[in-house]
């Protein structure tokens, strides 16, 4: 299963960006899908993800970012509001599931979408 990423650029501080990551291959099913970011010279950080419906973020985008998904397209969203300096990273998305014909399970990584804000 390929995931490909888009939406990143350049915004001022308190700025919006919405992300979009669409997935392509086989049939699958999906036991969650993420995003993740990773700010240069740190490690790669979860920063929301939906399994089964339910939501979570980390404490630091709580309120101002919001995950969603459209299966229909099999696309993952991230709304991000009230941008700041530090949401400063490429995101990548996530995708945890199993092809339906070979039962195997994968775990799938978008190639990285770039988000700059500004001060």
């Amino acid at each position: 299963v390929q995931l490909q990423a888009s939406g990143g650029g350049l915004v001022q501080t308190g700025g919006s960006l919405r992300l979009s990551c669409v997935a392509s291959g086989p049939i699958f099913n999906v036991n969650s899908r993420g995003w993740y970011r990773q700010a240069a010279g740190k490690q790669r950080e979860l920063v929301a993800s939906i399994s089964s419906g339910r939501t979570s973020y980390a404490d630091s985008v709580k309120g101002r970012f919001t995950i969603s998904r459209d299966n229909v397209k099999n696309t993952l969203y991230l709304q991000m509001n009230n941008l700041k300096p530090e949401d400063t990273a490429v995101y990548y998305c996530n995708l945890r599931g199993a092809v339906v014909s070979t039962l195997s399970p994968f775990t799938s990584w978008g190639q990285g979408t770039l988000v700059t804000v500004s001060s």
